[in-house]
């Protein structure tokens, strides 16, 4: 999809917690979840006011990834240890998750709040009474044939983000297959391609979350 398509595209928020925008980004091991969390906090720190949950099974590393790196000042970012599969922390069972949202923000009144899921699979999603959008995250490297095998994670989401297209040529993957079939897949849901590695600001994913607050505010 364009990115002048996907900043017109808007359909209704889902209903969900009042207060700030909360997104959800899950998807795979390894996709760049937390990659992207940190460059979109990077790009929109300037401008909002944000906060960050993330979540780990046994260890806090992502949160200490953002952490070490800077991307915001470490009491705005929380980590949750699920102890249990991801999707139960974000989905089934909330408590934690919500517990640690709320605290941030009472305690920041941030304009965003992201919510990093921990690495789960193709049906990972989150619960509406956690956030209100969901991003789903894959990458290349896992094959051109994933997006056609669905799941609530990559049908359902609100934007899919596939990242680390530098890959494709070394591991044989078609991107023209890839967004072919997110499309059939997806119902008119917008699907972005994205090398975080060679573009660290991921400006399309950016308007989007930003374009998402505005709508939130209005």
């Amino acid at each position: 999809m364009h990115r002048d398509d996907l900043m017109t595209a808007h359909p209704p928020l889902a209903a969900g917690p009042a207060g700030p925008l909360r997104v959800g980004i899950g998807g795979p091991v390894g996709s760049g979840k937390t990659a992207l969390v940190a460059a979109l906090c990077r790009a929109l720190r300037d401008e909002l006011s944000l906060v960050v949950v993330t979540n780990d099974i046994y260890t806090e590393e992502d949160a200490e990834f953002l952490r070490r790196h800077g991307v915001l000042p470490e009491e705005r970012i929380r980590a949750v240890r699920t102890g249990c599969c991801p999707h139960t922390a974000i989905r089934d069972d909330i408590t934690a998750n919500l517990d640690a949202v709320e605290d941030l923000v009472a305690r920041h009144d941030p304009d965003l709040v992201l919510v990093e899921s921990g690495g789960d699979n193709l049906t990972a999603t989150f619960s509406y009474g956690l956030v209100h959008a969901q991003i789903f995250v894959l990458d290349v490297a896992g094959g051109d044939k994933v997006p056609r095998k669905g799941g609530p994670g990559v049908t359902r989401s609100d934007l899919l983000v596939i990242n680390k297209t530098d890959l494709a040529p070394l591991v044989g993957a078609d991107l023209q297959v890839m967004a072919a079939d997110a499309e059939g897949v997806r119902d008119g849901r917008p699907t972005l391609f994205v090398s975080l590695r060679e573009q660290p600001d991921a400006a399309g994913i950016t308007e989007w979350v930003a374009a998402r607050v505005r709508a939130r505010r209005g």
